[in-house]
């Protein structure tokens, strides 16, 4: 099978301009919209993806994330991983961030109407930029972003993570990757090659060269997972 397309406005980078001051009041003007337009139906972005592989990711995640504590999720895309896995672990607080503004209002609309008690309005977080927002999590998750970003943003992501976690706690990632500088299906040599076509910098990343990365500022490779459609997981730990 092929790869799977990446969430809407993955790349975790870039900046949306006074946005944070907005959102809460977006999140209700955009909820009421679609309720009105849609009779409770909402017309809002959804990512194909995201749906399918919600379900195998959350498999993983019930033996990753702590029990209790702050989530901080990259590159949150349409919402529907925030929505879905904040519901599913009702003692976690999970804080969706994206780059992108109109990703921020899309989350804040589906979550305003989620009805979840456990989700914190969204925020802008480019990972090139320092300080982050958000100073200190429990855990991190960033899903099918380091792919479609230029390999700085995956060592930006790192020193981030890094600095945020405390020891032991764990950044996940997820989505195609090579191993040991090899395609793991003809599918991802495709995917990989229309990458860079759109964009030289991005493309499939080996789990090798992103261990070396996080490695290098104190993360370690914990475990490596292989995901449906020729996708992985990858948990490091902050080393204590």
């Amino acid at each position: 099978m092929a790869p799977e397309p990446a969430a809407d406005g993955a790349t975790g980078m870039s900046a949306a301009p006074k946005l944070l001051q907005v959102v809460k009041a977006t999140s209700l003007s955009l909820v009421r919209f679609h309720r009105d337009m849609f009779g409770g139906m909402t017309a809002l972005p959804s990512s194909p993806a995201a749906l399918r592989n919600r379900g195998p990711i959350l498999d993983v995640l019930a033996g990753v994330l702590p029990p209790r504590g702050l989530v901080l999720e990259i590159a949150s895309g349409t919402g529907e991983h925030a929505e879905h896995f904040a519901a599913a672990f009702p003692g976690l607080e999970w804080q969706p961030t994206d780059r992108d503004a109109g990703s921020l209002e899309t989350i804040a609309a589906r979550l305003g109407s989620a009805g979840l008690s456990n989700v914190r309005p969204p925020m802008c977080l480019d990972v090139t930029a320092t300080p982050w927002p958000v100073a200190r999590a429990d855990a991190i998750v960033c899903i099918n972003m380091i792919h479609i970003s230029p390999w700085a943003a995956c060592e930006a992501l790192m020193v981030g993570a890094a600095a945020a976690l405390p020891a032991g706690a764990p950044l996940y990632l997820y989505g195609p990757m090579m191993r040991d500088g090899r395609h793991t299906a003809p599918s991802n040599a495709a995917f990989d090659a229309d990458l860079r076509a759109r964009d030289p910098a991005w493309g499939v990343r080996d789990v090798a060269d992103v261990a070396a990365v996080a490695g290098r500022v104190g993360l370690d490779l914990a475990a490596v997972v292989p995901m449906p459609s020729n996708n992985f997981s990858l948990v490091l730990r902050r080393r204590g």
